[in-house]
């Protein structure tokens, strides 16, 4: 999976993941996956995307006022497009600090 790679996936307290029926799904499959017991409730320093990246696309999409839904989606896309790789490396390079 993801170019013969191991991958763990979280899973946090979102309803969606601690569903009987997602956990089940996941546990047949043999997908390796961090219980949602065992992962802290409202931890948004545990995932990069969340303390860093979130914070920069907000910043850029939001640079501006946005008339539509549609001007918002344009946005963000084209922030997220223009994401410098430099900036995900120290959000996860700072990961093991947080």
């Amino acid at each position: 999976m993801f170019n013969n790679r191991h991958w763990i996936f979280q899973q946090d307290s979102a309803p969606a993941h601690r569903s009987k029926s997602t956990q089940d799904w996941l546990a047949t499959r043999e997908i390796d996956f961090i219980w949602h017991e065992d992962w802290p409730s409202s931890s948004p320093d545990l995932n990069p995307l969340d303390y860093k990246i979130w914070q920069h696309l907000e910043e850029k999409a939001s640079s501006k006022p946005h008339r539509n839904l549609e001007s918002l989606k344009t946005s963000l896309n084209k922030a997220a497009a223009d994401i410098d790789m430099d900036l995900v490396r120290a959000a996860i390079d700072d990961w093991p600090r947080r």
